[in-house]
């Protein structure tokens, strides 16, 4: 090692000094070559403090569902076919009460509330559920789903996931039961979860079986809230007034309704919206949305089952 570090260090000497201006001799003096030598020395050393010395760049992971300010005036566009999903888009389909098809532009698919009433065509990859009803869950899901997420959990542990699929963030937040629904005639702590769905710089909240109005806490918890898919039976769940408030605390620009019994119960939750939400419906049960499509206003988009 030391003859290579010697050998190295003569052959850039011998360089150097070929390098060094003659004199007007023609010769170059041992005193200029080593002149040179200390002087090269000196800059590369600065320049390796430097580079020592520098603050290292920061690996700052982006946020997953980006603030933006996106509003437009213009109605919200209904996809009227199934093509390929563009960047920055996400397509649902409703497939009826409380289930909802959510497919990203990298082809991941997930069902809310999936059930044994309301299985897609095909087999997707996610499905998130809640037992207040059999019809929000099954004991059974197909084995060639990759991730089943129950919204509820096991001794007296809340739920908890979160979990990345490719391009799509599925996270939950807990909420309670009321006595009377799933297992118990009691309160049942933490065991319906509110969903939310992060893809194509939206984020979607499914709020479940919500039985009650939210908490700071809760709100914390969900964040920023693009699109909300709500029941407004007005019974089962919450009654019309208290599942506005709701609506009203997460302040979403799209709310999709679901959950619901014909265009009765349906009609009435509509009637009682105040001026301040706009009401559009949908003529397909399949809507492709971005963040370009999001309303300037609270909009309630009326989407009829599949």
């Amino acid at each position: 090692m030391a003859a290579t570090t010697v050998a190295n260090n003569v052959q850039w000497l011998g360089e150097t000094a070929r390098s060094v201006p003659k004199s007007k001799a023609g010769r170059v003096t041992l005193v200029e070559t080593v002149m040179v030598c200390l002087t090269r020395t000196l800059a590369l050393a600065t320049l390796g403090a430097l580079v020592l010395t520098a603050p290292a760049v920061a690996q700052v992971e982006p946020e997953r569902c980006p603030r933006f300010v996106a509003w437009n005036e213009a109605p919200i566009p209904a996809s009227l076919n199934v093509a390929a999903l563009q960047e920055g888009e996400v397509r649902l389909t409703f497939i009826g009460h409380a289930s909802f098809y959510i497919e990203s532009p990298l082809g991941v698919t997930a069902v809310t509330d999936y059930s044994a009433s309301t299985r897609p065509p095909t087999i997707p990859d996610i499905v998130t559920m809640n037992r207040a009803h059999i019809s929000h869950y099954t004991n059974n899901p197909d084995p060639g789903i990759r991730y089943v997420l129950r919204g509820w959990g096991e001794d007296d542990v809340p739920a908890k996931h979160d979990v990345t699929v490719d391009d799509v963030w599925i996270r939950n937040v807990t909420t309670n039961v009321r006595g009377g629904f799933g297992t118990s005639a009691t309160l049942q702590r933490d065991q319906n979860s509110m969903f939310v769905f992060e893809v194509s710089g939206l984020c979607i909240a499914h709020l479940g079986h919500l039985h009650h109005t939210l908490t700071p806490a809760h709100l914390a918890a969900l964040g920023r809230i693009d699109v909300v898919l709500a029941p407004v039976d007005g019974g089962y769940t919450l009654n019309v007034n208290d599942m506005i408030t709701v609506l009203k605390q997460i302040n979403a620009p799209l709310i999709i309704p679901m959950h619901y019994f014909g265009t009765a119960s349906l009609q009435r939750f509509v009637t009682n919206l105040s001026e301040d939400f706009a009401v559009e419906t949908n003529p397909l049960p399949v809507v492709t949305l971005s963040r370009a499509t999001l309303p300037r206003v609270q909009t309630l988009l009326i989407v009829p089952e599949g």
